[in-house]
């Protein structure tokens, strides 16, 4: 048995032993040095959340809605082929806006890791839990509610300030399954979530600075892959040790970008004479409510709220041009 505390979902106790067992791998352990918000988790600009910290508190969701064994594997494994800095390598490698690098992986990473050997032991094929779209409590096309996207929106709202304790479990109690999906029981509830979704990514997953300091982490990443001072299977380790081999390294160019990863640096917004050009993933929520057997979108129960959500998508659409100010 497992006992699991989490800030959001409380003390819960695991006995499945093929969930004990997955939880003491090297792959998911490793999850434990992989920061959600990349390098700002590491330099202290977000709170340094591991992607471990989200995807246990997935399964632990999909477990709360009743979901099946299979579901709580795929919800643990969701995220295992994040590499070091999570979302800063799509910056790397130029798929700022589907942020989908690790999905890309995941399928080679997980047949090289020790995760088919722990689950066979258990009668599982790891293949079985490489598509997270086949599970529909884990997993559903934005903007609607699924549990990984409820995980991290509760837990940075949280971290960000942006709800408290009581409000974080008034949301959870708010939800319910309805024809296998994830569903709000009352509009109130889920006019909280759409606004405070959206104030999240205003104020850290979208954010003007969080962006900036993300290309200038990928500019000395891409530096660093070009001259060596990196190499590829240090992106499938831990954040501390890749960012200790950046720091290191006697580059004239990774070093002029790594000073200027730093909590003093800023960023204007510059037609003229933009340091780069950068866009990024918007996230926004469209809950659907449950309302007399049927499931509506929130934006077709409330005009406000659609507009509100429009206008907002409208207005970070493109390529910001950033200048860099140390």
């Amino acid at each position: 048995m497992t006992t699991i505390s989490d800030p959001v979902y409380g003390t819960v106790e695991i006995t499945e032993p093929v969930l004990t067992d997955l939880l003491d791998t090297a792959a998911v352990q490793r999850l434990r040095r992989v920061l959600q918000h990349g390098i700002t988790g590491l330099i202290g600009v977000t709170n340094p959340t591991s992607r471990y910290d989200h995807s246990v508190g997935v399964m632990l969701l999909v477990r709360r809605m009743g979901a099946s064994l299979d579901e709580q594997i795929a919800a643990l494994l969701h995220d295992i082929s994040h590499t070091a800095f999570s979302h800063v390598i799509d910056y790397v490698f130029n798929s700022h806006d589907s942020q989908g690098y690790h999905e890309d992986h995941k399928e080679s990473y997980m047949a090289g890791s020790d995760l088919p050997p722990a689950l066979a032991r258990h009668g599982c094929d790891w293949r079985r839990f490489l598509h997270e779209e086949d599970y529909p409590l884990l997993e559903q096309p934005a903007p609607a509610l699924c549990a990984d996207r409820l995980d991290y929106f509760l837990r940075d709202a949280r971290d960000l300030g942006l709800a408290s304790d009581a409000e974080v479990q008034s949301a959870l109690d708010s939800l319910t399954v309805h024809e296998g999906r994830i569903v709000c029981s009352s509009l109130a509830a889920a006019r909280w979530m759409g606004y405070t979704y959206i104030a999240g990514d205003q104020a850290s997953w979208a954010n003007f600075r969080e962006v900036g300091l993300y290309e200038l982490a990928a500019q000395a990443i891409r530096r660093a892959l070009q001259t060596g001072a990196l190499a590829e299977s240090d992106l499938w380790g831990g954040d501390a040790e890749a960012w200790a081999k950046l720091q290191a390294s006697p580059d004239p160019e990774i070093r002029r970008w790594v000073v200027l990863v730093s909590l003093d640096t800023k960023f204007e917004w510059d037609e003229t004479a933009p340091t780069f050009r950068v866009s990024t993933k918007l996230r926004t929520i469209d809950p659907d409510v449950l309302e007399n057997g049927a499931a509506r979108p929130l934006s077709s129960l409330d005009a406000d709220f659609a507009r509100y959500r429009e206008s907002y998508l409208c207005s970070k659409a493109g390529k910001w041009p950033m200048r860099v100010i140390k």
